[in-house]
């Protein structure tokens, strides 16, 4: 006989089982999981269809080239310049930017930077002024008229060659190169005087004639860099025949002894005109235009904005706007300080449209239009 004889299988209470978890649910729990490399995937697909460039980090996202609608007249359009001269200041003056007021240097810093910045040579390569101008036929016909009027006086750059992109074919103005002369401690003031009405006979040539000093103070430009010889420049590119001469009173020679000397011009050192301190700036110039590709070159197709290329010449630097300030005065981090970035490390503060303009010169990169995000800059 059971045992049971009830119908209640169990004499004891249950308890009801818990639909949630003991622990305090997260308010997203509920919602899926997925990984960070995922939802980046995602989101850059979603660019990608929607036809926009992401930019993350200064960094283009590379979803295809440019579109190219054209040469842009960006540059020349901006620069709104109307004669070489006029050209020329632009060109001299925008080389470097002004010291920013909060510029992470201390002050031996900054008197290196000035003292740079005021030995360079007021060099201005024509291309340059092609770049700004772009109307080659007005420009070349200015330029034998300022040179034939004695108000520029041009230069070939010793070992850099005849073209564009070796910063052959440089200009300066009449009245700056008298000021580097006259300031110069390295000459008496008899040679200074005649070393400038020299030059002043000179037109569109850069050769000096032969005998025109005596060894001692052609030596004495030579040091003080303002002659170089010709054993400097490029092989082929000199042709002695067709030196110009200068008259008697230009050369401080008598018609006998101008005439006397000319059987020993052929064995005569020829001497070309040169500026102090050109080999710091072709340096510093190299070493920009290389900065520039480079930057250029993280982008997959060799191309960019013109806005980020901007952006990657300058760095992540602190700027002036209102929520910028308002970060610093938190306490909060707002940006890299200018001296910190390579723009001031090692180009001295050199203006990014600066190096771009003669980069465009040099034939290095091309500027084009996109017609969605404006002028754009590619590599050659």
């Amino acid at each position: 006989m059971p045992l049971r004889i009830t119908s209640a299988p169990v004499s004891g209470i249950k308890k009801k089982k818990s639909s949630t978890p003991r622990s305090r649910a997260s308010p997203f729990a509920s919602h899926a999981r997925t990984k960070p490399s995922a939802r980046r995937d995602v989101q850059a697909t979603d660019n990608c269809r929607s036809g926009t460039d992401e930019v993350d980090g200064g960094a283009l996202s590379d979803s295809g080239p440019l579109a190219d609608v054209g040469i842009s007249r960006h540059v020349a359009d901006t620069a709104n310049l109307d004669d070489v001269l006029q050209a020329m200041r632009y060109i001299k003056d925008s080389m470097f930017e002004d010291l920013p007021a909060r510029a992470g240097m201390n002050s031996t810093r900054i008197a290196e930077v000035l003292n740079l910045r005021r030995l360079l040579p007021p060099l201005v390569s024509v291309a340059h002024v092609h770049t700004v101008l772009q109307a080659p036929t007005q420009v070349e016909r200015e330029i034998v008229s300022l040179l034939n009027s004695g108000h520029l006086r041009r230069l070939i750059v010793p070992g850099r060659g005849n073209d564009a992109a070796g910063l052959g074919d440089c200009l300066i103005l009449a009245d700056d190169l008298t000021i580097l002369v006259q300031d110069s401690n390295d000459l008496d003031q008899n040679l200074k005087d005649r070393f400038i009405h020299v030059i002043g006979q000179l037109t569109n040539t850069t050769a000096m004639p032969a005998m025109t000093f005596s060894p001692a103070e052609s030596m004495a430009l030579v040091r003080a860099g303002f002659l170089v010889t010709a054993s400097s420049l490029s092989k082929g590119s000199l042709n002695v025949a067709s030196l110009p001469e200068l008259s008697p009173a230009a050369s401080g020679q008598s018609s006998d002894a101008i005439q006397a000397s000319r059987a020993s011009q052929s064995r005569a050192p020829t001497f070309f005109l040169s500026l102090p301190n050109t080999g710091p700036y072709l340096r510093l110039l190299n070493a920009g235009r290389s900065h520039l590709i480079t930057l250029l070159k993280k982008s997959k197709y060799h191309e960019a904005p013109l806005t980020l290329l901007r952006d990657r010449w300058d760095g992540s630097v602190e700027i002036g706007q209102s929520f910028s300030v308002a970060k610093r005065l938190r306490g909060e981090f707002s940006g890299v300080l200018p001296g910190r970035t390579k723009k001031w490390k090692q180009f001295y503060g050199m203006n990014f449209r600066w190096i771009l303009e003669h980069s465009l010169g040099a034939g290095l990169v091309e500027l084009f239009d996109t017609g969605s995000v404006g002028p754009a800059v590619r590599c050659l």
